[in-house]
């Protein structure tokens, strides 16, 4: 039951990380759909079973961490062990061998409060 609860955040993450891609830049990368599907999952964890106590400032940057710390994990083996250069952040300050950056940690920050929403009512729905 575990299992096929955490299936959906997976698929949802998978296709809307995917979608928001081809928005932004015009295309996507299998291997960042996949890594979607795992950050949203991670997120509905963080988000459905946060103590109550703890402030959503925290789980919002929780939240960034998580996806910024995938994003290092997949960019590390992606774009530098398979030289598949799917992203290059270089060009940006504060980045840290062009695979994540302040500015896009940031922006993971401020995505986590629809993350959050989505997540909640997600959770809401499965539990009925």
């Amino acid at each position: 039951m575990k299992l096929a609860r955490l299936c959906i955040p997976f698929f949802l993450g998978y296709f809307l990380y995917a979608m928001i891609e081809i928005v932004a830049r015009g295309y996507t990368h299998w291997t960042m759909a996949l890594t979607g599907g795992l950050v949203l999952t991670m997120l509905f964890q963080l988000f459905t079973g946060a103590p109550s106590k703890m402030p959503v400032s925290l789980q919002y940057l929780l939240g960034a961490i998580i996806i910024t710390a995938a994003e290092l994990l997949v960019g590390l083996w992606v774009n530098r062990r398979m030289q598949w250069d799917v992203w290059d952040y270089s060009d940006l300050p504060l980045n840290f061998h062009g695979q994540i950056s302040l500015l896009y940690s940031v922006f993971w920050f401020f995505l986590c409060v629809p993350a959050r929403i989505v997540c909640l009512k997600l959770n809401a729905y499965l539990s009925t």
